[in-house]
């Protein structure tokens, strides 16, 4: 083997990234758990402690940077909803919606009918809405413009639609309108869901335009999430209080806060009121509030200074009030940890009444340290009869980024409608020398000074801003006149309990598969060659670990899944090497000449087989969503990582052995002859096997046409809940109870066990809202009343209902359509790499034919068992991800096959062409044997172990195995002997 050093050296950095990838899960667990024995189980203690931390260094690499626990915790390796419990939300951005807003809410006859028809087409298209609204548009009226005045030819667009543009020109600053308030709506969610308190959140935007997932784990509230992420956009601007004017407000808050949590002393008492007597004075809120800050600063610190602090100073301990003669309308600053007890401060009654009725308070969106730990307070007054703004966002007509070309700094253009306009310059004109808060959702995103007065509704807005965040504040002005209200399509709640048991049971499927595999290696191939390959899939193992940790993929338990399979099936490198190498002894070539040349043999048959199943990967990657996507990245990972263990790890210490004189075999005196001298005919008897075949899939398509497949809420839309009760209970009651309040009987079946079931509805899947949601889970609540011993909805939605899953229709068909396409494209790349790889289209044919008959008989067995076996086999994207990774293994040993035939025939190209392709099929048997029995085992521990929530996916793989690894010994290879056979004697007929 060739550069060595440098091979050695890869591998050594290898590991060391990885290494140091993982650390930062370790440090996070280790504070976690140091967060874990403060808070003694009270899990506001554990946040508290977390929340005092975020910012600081909690971890140092090699003495070069200092980590703070924030930026641990964004580092360390993610764990899926299913693993840690939490809420996954996919939100869709109302196109149609922003349409309307653009038009004016337009009454045209043909711009209503383009909307209408566009809804309708949008169900069975892929295309953008914008899109399908020009097409609609253009069938309806060929000779209607939409930039007539009547549609988007209006005041507010003539800057963006000049009069008399063509349709396309029209369609392309939708296009651009829609894009930019799709942003924005993006930006306000991730704002929005900053402020959740949630360790990791993950929001991104899907390959579907307009979609947005958002993932967010530990939440448990699902209704106020959805509230919270569904709510309008309120955009307005306010004139404010300086810091110079409230502070006096503020020390008077203070020393009354102060008066009623200090105990006078005992000699003052005849002037003094007592602590007693002031708490007679307030309210019970007020002192209880009181108390809580004293203990948890007792809590919290073992300072005695910090806690003589909290007591003389309630509201200075955790705001820090900003230095008098300020005119700025930041009135103090917190850090993050604190905001939430300066709220609760400012809320009591004992402070309102010592500031003025019109002085409110918001804090700054962003926070001002680069830790991201502290934010402002900023001080707003209120100067209308009905506490609103006097100017909100319908105001704004566009706003844009630009470059101040005196300052050469970023600022916002904004320009307003003209009513809008009257008002801004009334209000710029009563406040010179003042701020004017722009204020979102209840956050101040700018406090802009005011120069002068600004009339015709033209102004800019600066403050040191970097092109992003002027980018960010122009799209946040324009909302107001682009409304792009969001919409939940589909969402899942998983609960902690569940989460936790997912973790524990697939970490024991994935530890006893891992033993099973290494036990197997080791027996099967001695010792020596055993323990090398051992050594390699734990190093494989590492690596998998680090790269997914470095890429920032999160781990699910289809990920897990992919893990375990992929180590399972790399060892089907370490298998085919091996056996060359056995091969190369038995031809009589010394220890160190049979190693090289058994490597070098092996690489053909490694590299197609492994590229088969990269592209399938691939191709679930680009085509998949949530688990399926998860599964694929593994699965990649997992296939790079496995050739690199396979093929230089194991060569690195197999040669260093050999320099060290050490005797190394790759057989045991119980495995030597395994299989060695198998004589089948395999060609002779392949018409039985197509009779076999052909039975069962004749009875798979008659399942399926008559039985039909139980298709998942992925594919149907709906929504699904996982309920667990203290009490078995019958699946037939729960579903007649459930009927009195849904009008229809749901799907009911037991999940894990008799007190576990899962509920499937499709109540009104067709509306969308929160009040909606609250309905369906209300109703079900009431429904399941009898069985849940007098629990509360707040009990039964936090500790009984353990998952919630919503898909809606649109998404649904989303996902039959990529699942369709998916499983087709991956059929037609893999024949037409087998076609050019070994030159000869029939072998592609027979490929094809042989993954056309596993997919079909996999289908069937799922068609006819559902129903009879003890676990779900609902056909959802988990499955199509099976149905991939089978079509993926099923290849992978198809082409092992077919690349030993390719080198028989070449080596005895005179011989009878069956008996050459019977001898290469019987040649492979050792391999195909140790291939398919590692998988085998594999997939058995993750069926037995892994959970239920999983056993629908493990028994699809494990049925696709074996059924792969029969029809590419007993159909692949006989349908291409036949086609060449067929095609042979036409063209000797032509001559």
């Amino acid at each position: 083997m060739r550069n060595k050093g440098a091979i050695r050296l890869l591998a050594i950095l290898f590991a060391l990234v990885s290494l140091y990838q993982l650390t930062f899960t370790y440090v996070t667990k280790s504070v976690e758990k140091e967060a874990q024995e403060f808070g003694a189980g009270d899990i506001k203690k554990e946040q508290a402690y977390l929340d005092s931390i975020r910012g600081e260094g909690v971890y140092n690499f090699l003495w070069i940077k200092d980590y703070t626990y924030k930026e641990c915790k964004e580092l360390e390796m993610n764990l899926g909803l299913d693993l840690k419990g939490g809420m996954n939300v996919t939100m869709e951005v109302s196109v149609i919606d922003i349409i309307k807003a653009m038009a004016n809410n337009s009454k045209d006859e043909t711009f209503v009918a383009a909307i209408e028809k566009a809804k309708a087409m949008q169900k069975d298209s892929q295309k953008e809405f914008v899109v399908l609204f020009g097409e609609a548009f253009e069938s309806i009226n060929p000779n209607a413009q939409l930039s007539s005045p009547d549609i988007f030819g209006t005041l507010e667009m003539k800057d963006k639609i000049p009069f008399g543009a063509s349709n396309a020109e029209v369609l392309k600053v939708i296009k651009k309108e829609a894009d930019a308030a799709i942003d924005n709506t993006f930006n306000i969610l991730r704002s929005r869901i900053d402020r959740f308190g949630v360790a990791q959140p993950n929001i991104q935007k899907a390959d579907v335009s307009g979609r947005i997932i958002i993932e967010l784990p530990g939440i448990k509230d699902a209704a106020r999430v959805r509230k919270l992420l569904q709510g309008t956009a309120s955009l307005e601007f306010w004139e404010t209080y300086s810091a110079n004017e409230v502070t006096q407000y503020l020390n008077a808050a203070n020393e009354k806060l102060a008066a009623i949590n200090t105990m006078a002393e005992p000699a003052e008492v005849a002037k003094e009121a007592t602590k007693e007597e002031v708490k007679e004075e307030a309210k019970d809120e007020d002192v209880a509030l009181l108390d809580k800050i004293e203990e948890t600063a007792k809590d919290s610190t073992t300072d005695l200074n910090a806690k003589e602090i909290a007591k003389k100073y309630p509201l200075f301990s955790v705001l820090n009030p900003t230095q008098r003669g300020s005119s700025k309308a930041v009135v103090g600053m917190s850090h993050i940890k604190d905001t939430a007890r300066v709220n609760q401060i400012l809320a009591m009654p004992a402070v309102q009444s010592v500031m003025p009725r019109n002085l409110k308070f918001f804090w700054g969106v962003k926070p001002i340290d680069k830790g991201g730990n502290v934010f402002e307070l900023f001080a707003i007054k209120v100067t209308s009869r009905d506490g609103k703004a006097p100017l909100d966002g319908d105001a704004v007509t566009s706003a844009r980024e630009q470059i101040d070309q005196n300052k050469a700094q970023a600022e916002v253009s904004m320009s307003m409608s003209g009513e809008g306009a009257k008002v801004w310059a009334r209000l710029t004109k009563d406040n010179i020398d003042r701020a004017i808060a722009i204020v979102l959702d209840g956050y101040v995103y700018s406090a802009p000074n005011v120069i002068s007065e600004i009339k015709g509704g033209q102004s800019s807005i600066s403050g040191n801003f970097t092109i992003a965040e002027a980018k960010d504040l122009a799209n946040i002005l324009k909302s107001g006149k682009l409304p792009a209200p969001a919409h939940i399509i589909a969402d899942e709640v998983v609960g902690p309990s569940l989460g936790q048991e997912s973790i524990q049971k697939g970490m024991w499927s994935f530890i006893i598969a891992f033993v099973l595999v290494l036990i197997y290696m080791f027996f099967f191939y001695s010792k020596g060659a055993g323990l090398t390959a051992n050594i390699a899939l734990i190093a494989n193992l590492f690596f998998i670990f680090g790269v997914l940790a470095s890429l920032g993929a999160v781990l699910t338990l289809p990920g897990i899944a992919g893990i375990v399979l992929t180590i399972g099936m790399s060892v089907d490198a370490n298998v085919l090497i091996y056996e060359r190498i056995q091969e190369e002894l038995k031809g009589g070539k010394g220890l160190s000449l049979a190693i090289s040349d058994g490597y070098k043999n092996a690489y053909s048959a490694i590299i197609d087989g492994n590229i088969t199943t990269l592209l399938t990967g691939i191709i679930l990657y680009l085509f998949g969503e949530g688990p399926i996507k998860g599964f694929a990245t593994t699965l990649v990972v997992g296939i790079f990582s496995s050739l690199f263990a396979a093929i230089f790890i194991t060569r690195l210490i197999i040669e260093g052995s050999l320099k060290r004189n050490r005797n190394i075999t790759f057989t045991t005196k119980f495995t030597d002859n395994w299989l060695r001298n198998a004589h089948i005919k395999f060609l002779e008897k392949r018409k039985v096997f197509y009779v076999i075949s052909g039975i069962a899939i004749l009875v798979s398509i008659g399942s399926l046409a008559t039985r039909g497949l139980n298709q998942g809420i992925d594919f149907t839309g709906g929504r699904t809940y996982v309920v667990a009760f203290d009490q078995d209970v019958s699946v037939e009651a729960i579903s007649k109870s459930l009927e009195t309040v849904y009008g229809h009987a749901p799907e009911v079946k037991t999940f894990g066990g008799d007190s576990q079931v899962k509920i499937t509805t499709k109540y009104k899947i067709d509306e969308s809202g929160n009040e909606v949601d609250d309905e369906v889970e209300g109703l079900l609540y009431t429904g399941l009343q009898p069985y849940l011993n007098g629990a509360s909805k707040t009990d039964f939605l936090e500790n009984n209902r353990k998952m919630s899953q919503k898909v809606g229709p649109t998404i649904a068909d989303d996902i039959r359509q990529s699942a369709v396409w998916s499983i087709l494209f991956a059929l037609i790349v893999i024949f037409l790499y087998i076609m050019l790889r070994f030159s000869n289209w029939q072998y592609g044919f027979g490929a094809i034919v042989a993954l056309a008959h596993d997919s079909i008989i996999v289908l069937g067995i799922f068609s006819l068992c559902y129903g009879w076996l003890p676990f779900s086999l609902e056909v959802d994207q988990a499955f199509i991800a099976a149905i991939l990774t089978v079509v993926g293994y099923s290849i992978n040993d198809t082409v092992v096959v077919f690349d030993r035939i390719r080198e028989y025939i070449g080596l005895h190209p005179k011989r009878d062409r069956v008996e050459v392709v019977d001898s290469a099929l019987n040649s492979t048997l050792r391999r195909t044997f140790s291939t398919s029995l590692s998988t085998m085992v594999v997939l058995l521990a993750i069926f037995l172990f892994g959970g239920t929530s999983i056993q629908g996916f493990t028994f699809a793989l494990l049925v696709g195995v074996m059924v792969g690894t029969y029809s590419s010994l007993f159909i692949a290879t006989p349908i291409a002997y036949d086609t060449s056979l067929r095609v042979s004697k036409v063209i000797a007929k032509k001559k």
